[in-house]
């Protein structure tokens, strides 16, 4: 069996910056196994699959996304990079893809030169005792705030000092979960980096997902429902974000990089 797999840098517009997704579509799901030996081939921070709904659905895909080494319920940059690619190299008509996922209906349109995605709204909440080795694992002798949904979120103090941390990833993999620092931004509303060497990803190049937790976050920090953030990674992104309640609205530009082909046995 013969299939394609494209490339795409999310949440930049220059390529080699942003996030990479391989993004495959299929016309039915492959074994679950072999999409995850797939993303390990690749060993991006997420390979993404999609096949079309059946004909009665109210979506219009089904989508799912894998690390190099677990299957996760939601990711923004993959996510992103798969409506690009229906948009601008499959000849996807509508200006509105509607995702089946394992976080629910995420609809995605076409905004001009982004692509703007409705994402769920995840509040997190103060967490009382700081997780065994969190600090030692980030290299931090102190913060602002302790909170989590789906992931930890470290406040800090300043924009510095989530640009100069400096994670001890054996320690990040001990410690079990993903982890999010973030602060206000000197010239966004806020930055973020994002950790997850519990799912084979030290460092996450650009996290949409993350954003379903920071946008309300910084929105009541901020008293502001529209936000513009960057991600402070390596590569760098950015994200123009707004919260609508129990949702979260997240946009950004792509930078198509291949296209390729590969064989599997049937």
């Amino acid at each position: 069996m013969k299939l394609e797999i494209y490339q795409v840098d999310a949440f930049t517009d220059k390529l080699f910056g942003g996030n990479p997704a391989a993004v495959v579509p299929l016309n039915s799901w492959l074994p679950d196994d072999t999409m995850q030996q797939l993303a390990l081939e690749n060993n991006l921070s997420e390979t993404v699959f999609f096949v079309p709904g059946p004909g009665d659905a109210d979506y219009d895909f089904d989508i799912r996304w894998f690390t190099p080494d677990i299957e996760v319920n939601l990711c923004g940059h993959a996510t992103l990079a798969s409506a690009f690619i229906l948009f601008n190299k499959l000849h996807y008509q509508n200006e509105s893809i509607r995702f089946n996922s394992k976080s629910g209906i995420l609809t995605v349109n076409r905004t001009g030169d982004k692509i703007k995605m409705d994402f769920p709204s995840w509040s997190p909440s103060v967490l009382h005792e700081v997780p065994p080795l969190l600090l030692h694992a980030l290299g931090i002798k102190s913060f602002q705030g302790l909170f989590q949904y789906r992931d930890l979120l470290v406040e800090l103090g300043s924009e510095d000092d989530v640009k100069h941390c400096d994670p001890d990833f054996n320690l990040m993999k001990k410690l079990g979960a993903k982890v999010i620092i973030s602060a206000p931004g000197k010239d966004c509303d806020f930055v973020s980096r994002f950790f997850a060497s519990e799912a084979g990803i030290n460092e996450d190049p650009v996290t949409g997902s993350a954003h379903s937790q920071l946008i309300p976050f910084w929105s009541q920090r901020l008293n502001k429902k529209v936000l513009y953030a960057r991600q402070l990674s390596k590569r760098g992104g950015e994200l123009w974000c707004e919260a609508l309640g129990d949702r979260v609205t997240i946009s950004g530009r792509c930078v198509f990089y291949m296209k390729g082909e590969f064989g599997i046995q049937d």
